[in-house]
């Protein structure tokens, strides 16, 4: 009789604190710590959950089983890709591959930079670019890359955004915390507009400034016209409401549309086994997207995203 008590009561605990995650992800909201940071790893939740059912059934707690098959019913529900898909009707109009490579605090450049002459995309947008990875970048790639834009900074403020195509400045998103450049690229005659994304992550004590900082992306994608590429280290994934809200103006996530809509990009010690998609190239409707990959490079605990996209015109 104790076993079968200790088991009910376990099983009961683990259904209890998925249920927690899985009512503010039902609710669309964050929460508090340590929810948000829980909600990245949705996914995994079936893990705790499975067990909970084992034990269910083995101590034969037939409500815990049903407990466990609502539990098991929204965690299935919420896996599904969020966002909208489909295919552009319009014609195309220019190929464009995109590349977006958090290098932990300038760490990773050099492989990085091995990684941009391998794959050459038309775009590269890199996080975490202080000024050593700034000037490497700049010395490496400007020949390739004549035009760029940055944030320069310290440690994780720095950002860049180099680019083949020709760039005029774009305001950048402000009062944010690590710095996050805009542009407008000429794609062989249409002017798309650019945007590094890169807020801070959701630490305890610093929710306030994690949703405020994706709001501001939020504002900026229902303000921007199309076409349009919001790309970088979101340190949030679609389980998270603030970057859901991103998604609802219109955006759609690159990745999803390539069919990888949740391989994890951090941390990447443990990806693709273990981890959360936070990485993300968000594109405008007039876009398609084909052949997401995702790079590991030495040196940072981000995995690199390199998505091709394709611009159409109207229909």
């Amino acid at each position: 009789m104790t076993r079968r008590r200790l088991g009910t009561w376990t099983a009961a605990l683990l259904f209890a604190a998925v249920s927690v995650i899985l009512g503010c992800r039902l609710a669309d909201t964050d929460g508090v710590t340590p929810v948000p940071q829980l909600l990245a790893f949705l996914p995994w939740l079936l893990a705790p959950a499975g067990a909970g059912l084992a034990l269910a059934l083995l101590t034969r707690w037939w409500p815990g089983t049903i407990w466990a098959a609502v539990v098991l019913g929204l965690l299935a529900w919420f896996i599904a890709p969020y966002g909208q898909g489909g295919e552009p009707d319009g014609r195309a109009l220019a190929s464009i591959r995109v590349m977006t490579s958090n290098v932990e605090f300038g760490r990773a450049t050099d492989a990085l930079v091995a990684a941009v002459r391998e794959e050459e995309p038309d775009l590269v947008f890199v996080e975490e670019c202080e000024y050593g990875c700034s000037a490497t970048l700049r010395r490496s790639l400007s020949e390739g890359y004549p035009y760029r834009r940055s944030v320069e900074g310290a440690g994780s403020t720095g950002s860049v955004v180099l680019s083949r195509f020709p760039l005029r400045p774009a305001a950048a998103i402000r009062g944010s915390t690590m710095g996050m450049p805009g542009a407008v690229a000429d794609v062989r005659g249409h002017a798309v507009r650019l945007q590094l994304a890169h807020p801070m992550p959701p630490l305890p004590g610093q929710l306030d400034v994690w949703r405020r900082e994706l709001g501001e992306l939020r504002d900026f994608a229902a303000a921007s016209r199309p076409p349009t590429v919001l790309a970088g280290d979101f340190n949030a994934s679609q389980d998270h409401a603030a970057f859901r809200a991103i998604l609802d103006t219109g955006l759609r996530d690159a990745a999803r549309l390539a069919g990888s809509g949740r391989t994890p990009t951090w941390p990447a010690r443990t990806a693709p086994a273990i981890g959360a998609q936070i990485d993300h190239v968000l594109v405008s409707a007039d876009f398609s997207a084909s052949g997401a990959r995702f790079l590991d490079l030495a040196d940072t605990d981000h995995r690199a995203l390199l998505v091709d996209i394709t611009l159409h015109g109207p229909t």
